[in-house]
């Protein structure tokens, strides 16, 4: 038999979620209608927690104690580069296979990578701006009018100098 579930225990549940709407109840149930959680409920709070992330996709992490969700938006580096572009919000269920081609400065992937920092990788900033100028690269936008992979050559060449922190 399974050991008995502890109510007073922190719970920490990660989900992905699109920013802004309802989920399916059918997806949360399994994963916290163990823990005495209503996933009606829980999927109003994420809804709640994610309305300025509207339509994108987003990692939510669930904190569970006493019974009672708290809702904390985890972002990852595409999410926040899609949200550095200022698209407006789409409706996932009319468009679909959408190209960001947009433009962003490089003071926004600097503010992405600094948000981004405790979770990459890399030893220092430098690393992580990389890391998101490659994800910039996969989101299909341009830095500052230019590819991301020529912003990471001239960092590399050191024409672009990059802050400590």
């Amino acid at each position: 038999m399974p050991p008995k579930f502890d109510p007073n225990a922190i719970t920490i549940v990660h989900l992905r979620a699109t920013g802004g709407e309802v989920g399916a109840t059918a997806s949360l149930a399994p994963k916290i209608g163990p823990l005495g959680l209503s996933p009606k409920k829980v999927g109003d709070d994420i809804a709640k927690a994610t309305q300025d992330w509207k339509g994108l996709r987003i990692t939510v992490k669930l904190t569970i104690q006493n019974r009672q969700a708290t809702v904390s938006v985890v972002p990852s580096a595409s999410s926040l580069i899609i949200k550095a572009l200022k698209e407006p919000p789409r409706d996932r269920k009319k468009v679909k296979n959408i190209k960001h081609s947009g433009n962003v400065t490089f003071e926004e992937i600097l503010d992405v990578a600094r948000t981004m920092r405790e979770r990459s990788m890399a030893r220092q900033l430098v690393g992580t701006v990389k890391e998101i100028l490659g994800t910039a690269q996969s989101v299909g936008c341009t830095v500052d009018g230019k590819p991301p992979h020529d912003v990471i050559e001239e960092i590399n060449d050191g024409e672009i100098e990059v802050p400590e922190e």
